[in-house]
């Protein structure tokens, strides 16, 4: 598989403080490549490296097999949707789309056809003729993805351009951004620390954590084997507990936890005979359905916390009080647990994953 985009050994230091630390990576042509992580990790300045908006301190950038050393940013096949849209106020929407392709001086006939394409593209050609101020959050969103695209770059980079909108609204552009990505085939670079957002539109996922990456791979990959503590806990909601490592085999340690001892896949080695396992709340079964799970105790519910279509209860396993939050679905029908209530919890060892104290 080819790829657009791909990092060598980069690096980029501001002062003593190394924003970026000698990171490698490539994008799959044709590939929705996210970069997440929490703020300060480093993605947005490695898509501003990717811009040209910063330059390396060390290491290459290569984009469709050329090296971006000294290229200026209006000289790369790159385009840019930053959260901010810069939409020109006095502007029509066809007019702020068509902006680039005028400075470049095209032809009117080759305007008018990539900019109606482009309209087209996003759902907005009967609103060609409107104002900015005349459109909601979502269509401007639309006109500044619309005006990146219409340059048609080899790569199109976005820097959390949903992040402005409210919540129904940014599930609705995750879904909208995938399918133009597909239709058009290009390269997409997407900067979020929205864990959802990156699960939703990504075809692969860095992880990144203090200007590192901590995981590369797809969606359901980093979900179901997180490589690192950090991934782990980042990444879904799961459950971080202390076990006592009694014993390792072929990528697989025997770990015991509160008086019980089961066997768990090794995710990253512990130095010595104290670890961490990480299992995600949803994969905890409790009540009747924890009878047929291997790993099987009790539990008492400290707490329940209702988000709509699930309840995620609060628990402390028996005897020793070490807390384990366990996801139910909501169906409307049946009460939820009550304070106090002891329940049976259970899962199955393939779940989980062992990690040691870094």
């Amino acid at each position: 598989m080819t790829s657009d985009v791909e990092f060598r050994n980069v690096s980029k230091f501001f002062g003593a403080y190394a924003a970026v630390d000698n990171i490698s990576f490539s994008v799959p042509a044709g590939s929705f490549f996210s970069l997440l992580g929490p703020s300060g990790c480093g993605k947005s300045t490695t898509l501003r490296m990717t811009s040209g908006f910063e330059f390396p301190d060390r290491g290459d950038i290569m984009i469709a097999g050329e090296n971006m050393a000294g290229i200026a940013a209006y000289r790369r096949p790159t385009n840019m949707v930053f959260q901010r849209w810069a939409l020109f106020p006095h502007m029509t929407v066809f007019d702020n789309i068509a902006f680039g392709l005028s400075v470049e001086r095209q032809p009117r006939d080759v305007i008018q056809r990539r900019v109606g394409e482009a309209l087209e593209l996003v759902g907005l050609t009967q609103f060609a003729t409107r104002k900015p101020r005349q459109l909601s959050g979502g269509q401007m969103q639309r006109v500044a993805l619309a005006r990146a695209l219409v340059k048609r770059p080899k790569v199109l980079l976005l820097d959390e351009p949903l992040g402005a909108l409210d919540l129904k609204l940014r599930m609705q552009m995750q879904l909208e951004l995938k399918r133009i990505q597909r239709e058009v085939g290009t390269t997409f670079i997407y900067v979020t620390h929205d864990q959802g957002e990156a699960l939703t539109m990504s075809d692969q996922i860095a992880v990144m954590n203090n200007g590192r990456i901590d995981q590369l791979g797809s969606p359901q990959e980093i979900y179901d084997h997180p490589a690192t503590r950090f991934v782990a806990g980042f990444i879904g909601n799961a459950n971080l507990l202390p076990v006592a490592v009694e014993g390792r085999e072929a990528g697989t340690a025997t770990v015991s936890l509160d008086g019980f001892t089961f066997p768990t896949p090794i995710a990253q080695e512990p130095t010595g005979d104290k670890g961490w396992i990480v299992i995600r709340y949803e994969r905890i079964r409790m009540g009747e359905a924890a009878g047929g799970m291997p790993i099987r105790t009790q539990a008492r519910v400290r707490d329940a916390i209702f988000a709509g279509s699930t309840v995620h209860y609060v628990m402390a396993i028996e005897p020793s009080g070490t807390e384990i939050t366990v996801e139910a679905g909501h169906d409307g029908l049946s009460s939820p647990l009550m304070q106090g209530s002891l329940v049976d919890i259970g899962w199955e060892p393939s779940v989980t994953r062992l990690f040691g104290d870094v």
